[in-house]
Formats: structure tokens, C-alpha cells, sequence
């Protein structure tokens, strides 16, 4: 238990200095191993597409990649990926980690939000439609089918 606690400690402390550099956000292929579902849904979505969209004058306007390319300017990856929604994943990407939710969560990963989410889906974007919460979650479901596969997974003899 005492081990545990000062692994905990050390990695929270780990975690505090990489935000700081900046070094923990991995890229989206880095989830794809584990959670190739979710990486498919994703690869097939507007996000991962999200800096193309922009012209190129607008590829240079750092009010439009706050939005399409959010980590692009400190960690060197484009597009909005699984990490601009669920954090850097440098701490909780391995699997010892993923397969305890608290760990997780204590070490970077964020469940997104309706909050998270308009910080780019606003009345202020130049060309966004009205955005409902409930549904465009519904139009990016990346977990549905990859908890149905898991769950066949450990269920199998």
C-alpha cells in the first residue's frame, strides 16, 4: 500500500513538471494499439481533419488553430485529437494505468465535457452553427462499440 502511495506521489510529481514542458501529449496514434474503435471513430471524424479545414492564411492565424490545431503550438501535433479532449497522455496511455480508472484520472486523463467542449463550439466561432451538447456527443460516439467489443472480450471462454 505505501509503495503504491509514493509511486502515486511520484508520478503526480512527474505530471506537474511535464505540463510545464509540454512533453506529455503523445499523438493519436499512440491510443490506437489499445483502442482501435475509438482511433477508427475518430480517423473518420471532422476533428481529425480539423486544421485542413482552415485556408492557408488561416493555417497561420493563431485564433484559428486555437480552435482546429489547439496543440499544435507546444507539442507539435495537429488536429483535434483524442489528447485535446482527454488530456496529454503520457502518464495514463499504459495499460497498468488505463485498467484503474482513479489512476487515471490522478495522472491526466480528463472525461470530456459539455464545458471542454465549447471552448471552441461557441456563438463566437466565425462559422459555427448552433451546437446541442446531447447530440453532436451522440455524432462522435467513439466508446460505444469499442466497450461492446471489451466487454466480448472478457466474456470469451
Amino acid at each position: 500500500m505505501r509503495s503504491r502511495f509514493v509511486f502515486i506521489v511520484f508520478v503526480l510529481m512527474l505530471a506537474g513538471a511535464s505540463a510545464a514542458w509540454a512533453h506529455d501529449y503523445l499523438g493519436p496514434q499512440s491510443c490506437q494499439g489499445c483502442h482501435p474503435d475509438a482511433f477508427a471513430a475518430w480517423k473518420a471524424s471532422p476533428h481529425a481533419r480539423a486544421r485542413e479545414a482552415l485556408s492557408p492564411v488561416q493555417q497561420r492565424d493563431a485564433r484559428c488553430l486555437a480552435c482546429h490545431s489547439p496543440n499544435e503550438a507546444d507539442s507539435k501535433v495537429a488536429n483535434v485529437t483524442c489528447e485535446t479532449c482527454h488530456g496529454g497522455g503520457q502518464y495514463y496511455s499504459r495499460r497498468v494505468v488505463m485498467k484503474d480508472a482513479e489512476w487515471a484520472r490522478l495522472v491526466g486523463l480528463v472525461a470530456p465535457s459539455e464545458k471542454g467542449c465549447r471552448t471552441c463550439h461557441d456563438a463566437s466561432s466565425p462559422s459555427l452553427k448552433p451546437f446541442d451538447f446531447v447530440s453532436k456527443l451522440k455524432a462522435i460516439d467513439h466508446w460505444s462499440a469499442e466497450r461492446t467489443r471489451r466487454a466480448g472480450e472478457t466474456k470469451a471462454p
